[in-house]
């Protein structure tokens, strides 16, 4: 009799699960065996009314799902595949004004407005501005250092230039970038018992955001000035956001801009100093294709959900309409049938398919171009500034349903 795929009850999306480790073992075992595999819930442990869900883990299969928004939608359950289970239907309803949780065609009606602040031009009218910005932080952290020359790289570092990014692209005074910061990991960390941060205080954390964002948006439709906000919000009529539309559009940038690239700088820097013949090669040749690696390795997404529409197949398995569809990105970006050895941190790998960014489809990362700057920019910063950074322990990682989050990652330059 063959051994069964996972043991019983296994959830990937267990908090106590990602807090120890990413179930790299178990995605693979599910690639070669159940490739669409389904994981019972007991009720209303994720917050929502049903038995579980579909763990999709095929890099095909993970893409399939992503560019059929009318056979997977994102509006349904929302994209946060777990909640806590004290989680009110209604506190669902309301994140469904978040872009990353609608459907075509009212996500491409946003999407269309908010990517006017993207554009290649946008991206590199800041470049000059974060360059200055990424050494600043270095040189702060080294100068902030501990008499052993130890700090931790997680809030001395990986957390500002991501949070400064977004205080440049649409106005926030950098005063103001801590609110931001604490607002979103309060949002963000209502699973690790460490923030003791409830559902309600999560809540209240994303309206203290839509507040802010709505009073900014206000502010700049009575005096327009020449940034991104102004762009999105100063003439509704004429295409653009409304208030609460622009706040809500504030969070998804404090959660889905800050809190993801700032786990790709960490998890980066920690591949750096475990891998440190691609340190060397990245300080002596600064390959264009790091970023992207660095996404592919870290996923600082490890899932989404989508719901079915209709009854559809996936992987030769009957999918009911109404069932919740996990797409687990940290299996995809290390299929073996698309990556060659996918276990192996390599900064020169070309080409690389990751679906670190999503995987295609309508909710493609908007910030991918941004996210790729602040990603070099910081590690450029760090090659100059702390060539010779060493690891002091290990990272301490965020208890989380669907972030590969780290808390704190000791460093030094002793």
């Amino acid at each position: 009799m063959p051994c069964p795929a996972l043991p019983d009850g296994f959830d990937f999306t267990d908090p106590d699960l990602l807090q120890a480790r990413v179930p790299f073992p178990e995605f693979a075992r599910l690639r070669q065996t159940e490739p669409v595999r389904w994981i019972a819930q007991p009720p209303r442990i994720s917050g929502f009314d049903d038995a579980g869900y579909w763990a999709v883990t095929r890099h095909a299969d993970v893409k399939y799902v992503s560019t059929h928004p009318e056979l997977f939608s994102s509006n349904l359950n929302t994209a946060i595949i777990r909640f806590n289970e004290t989680i009110s239907r209604d506190q669902i309803e309301v994140q469904k004004m978040i872009m990353l949780n609608m459907d075509p065609p009212e996500h491409t009606r946003v999407r269309q407005i908010v990517q006017r602040g993207f554009t290649p031009r946008a991206i590199r009218s800041l470049e000059d501005a974060l360059r200055e910005r990424a050494g600043s932080i270095v040189e702060t952290a080294l100068a902030n250092a501990a008499a052993d020359g130890s700090f931790d790289f997680v809030t001395n570092v990986a957390v500002e230039l991501p949070l400064q990014a977004i205080a440049e692209l649409i106005g926030v005074p950098q005063d103001d970038r801590t609110k931001i910061f604490d607002w979103s990991n309060k949002m963000a960390a209502y699973d690790d018992p460490e923030y003791a941060i409830t559902e309600e205080v999560g809540a209240e954390a994303a309206m203290e955001i839509v507040s802010y964002a709505m009073n900014l948006a206000a502010a700049r439709k009575e005096c327009p000035a020449k940034d991104i906000v102004s762009q999105l919000v100063a003439a509704e009529d004429e295409g653009n956001l409304s208030s609460d539309e622009f706040g809500f559009f504030v969070i998804l940038l404090a959660v889905a801009g800050n809190e993801t690239t700032r786990n790709a700088i960490t998890h980066g820097m920690h591949a750096f100093l475990t891998h440190p013949e691609q340190w060397e090669l990245f300080k002596r040749e600064r390959p264009q294709t790091t970023a992207e690696e660095i996404v592919r390795w870290a996923t600082p997404v490890v899932s989404f959900q989508r719901t079915a529409t209709q009854d559809t197949e996936l992987g030769d398995v009957t999918i009911k309409k109404g069932d919740r569809v996990g797409i687990f990105y940290s299996s995809a970006n290390n299929d073996p049938e698309v990556f060659d050895e996918p276990q192996k941190f390599d900064i020169s790998r070309d080409p690389n398919p990751h679906l670190g960014f999503g995987g295609g489809g309508p909710h493609f990362c908007l910030g991918k171009s941004l996210a790729v700057l602040e990603i070099n920019l910081i590690f450029n910063a760090i090659a100059d500034a702390l060539p010779d950074l060493r690891l002091v322990s290990d990272p301490r990682r965020l208890r989380s349903a669907w972030l590969n989050g780290v808390k704190e990652l000791q460093v030094t330059t002793g």
